[in-house]
């Protein structure tokens, strides 16, 4: 009896440093990790400074990556597939200082990690078109990388229903083909060993959540959910749909995005259109997140002078 209450409590213990392992490590880049347990109370100090408070607009959908008082304007980033708002920290130090940065925050990862993930694009686009919308005042731009992408598009195509809600200035999609271009991968439902190939493939970088079998089985299950979210995606595109410019990147070695799948984003805009490849497969901005956000602020930069 005391045995099996010990083993009880272990087990427990496991999960629960494992859960909390897990939310330490952002999933879109397969093994960024806070050092060790002692920095956790330092990341849930980043939580409150970077989470609005509650009852604010932004809550829950943004975290601030980058505040500033008076924004001239407001970049907005969408992650990928099991990717997570986590993933833009890096651009803090990119944008201009007059410049807000704002990730969303999908749930079912990091503070969001006990909410299901979304298993519909709807689930996703229309609570945040509405909680977009509360930013009126101050010009919006999108970022979307691969799944992020159709997020940030079907999020665009809400909001110019309604243009005096807020005000888009541009949609900078990544790594992902036009609406029109889309291919079913049909991964949701692969084994573990072809889903874990797969992810290994396209990200390059460290696996240690996928080579640690008790964080595995916490993020299978979520980048499952993207998928199957993905899947069942039907975009409906009676072209053009939107008047903002589209800015298409993508990395010039990536096996599920080519040019012509990349061109097909120019059929949804009445506005300009452009492209730009960077060296680098699926993630490519992994290594070239300082060019691609200069090259994003040049052309708004341009627009506007």
């Amino acid at each position: 009896m005391g045995h099996n209450l010990r083993l009880m409590r272990t087990r427990r213990t496991t999960r629960r440093h494992t859960h909390r392992s897990l939310r330490r490590i952002d999933p879109g880049s397969f093994g960024t990790t806070e050092a060790c347990d002692a920095d956790d109370r330092e990341e849930k100090r980043r939580d409150v400074i970077h989470r609005p408070a509650s009852g604010t607009s932004l809550h829950p959908w943004f975290r601030h990556v980058r505040k500033c008082p008076v924004p001239r304007l407001r970049l907005i980033c969408f992650p990928h597939a099991g990717g997570s708002a986590g993933f833009f920290r890096s651009w803090a130090g990119l944008v201009p200082d007059d410049v807000e940065l704002l990730a969303v925050r999908y749930p079912g990862r990091e503070d969001r990690f006990a909410e299901p993930p979304a298993q519909r694009m709807e689930e996703l686009a229309e609570p945040i078109a509405q909680a977009c919308a509360k930013l009126a005042g101050t010009p919006l731009v999108f970022f979307g990388h691969s799944m992020g992408a159709s997020v940030a598009f079907e999020v665009a195509t809400r909001l110019a229903a309604a243009p005096a809600a807020a005000g888009l200035e541009g949609l900078f999609v990544s790594g992902r083909p036009g609406p029109e271009r889309l291919r079913y991968r049909n991964l949701a439902d692969a084994s573990d060993e072809a889903l874990v190939e797969d992810l290994l493939a396209m990200s390059g970088t460290n696996a240690e959540v996928l080579a640690n079998p008790e964080l595995r089985e916490l993020f299978l299950p979520l980048i499952r959910a993207d998928y199957r979210l993905l899947d069942a995606y039907a975009p409906k595109v009676p072209p053009p749909t939107l008047a903002v410019p589209i800015v298409a990147y993508y990395g010039g070695q990536d096996a599920h995005v080519d040019e012509d799948a990349v061109n097909a984003w120019s059929a949804v805009t009445r506005s300009s259109f452009a492209t730009r490849s960077f060296p680098g497969g699926h993630f490519y901005l992994e290594q070239h997140a300082a060019p691609l956000v200069a090259d994003l602020f040049a052309r708004l930069s341009s627009r506007t002078s």
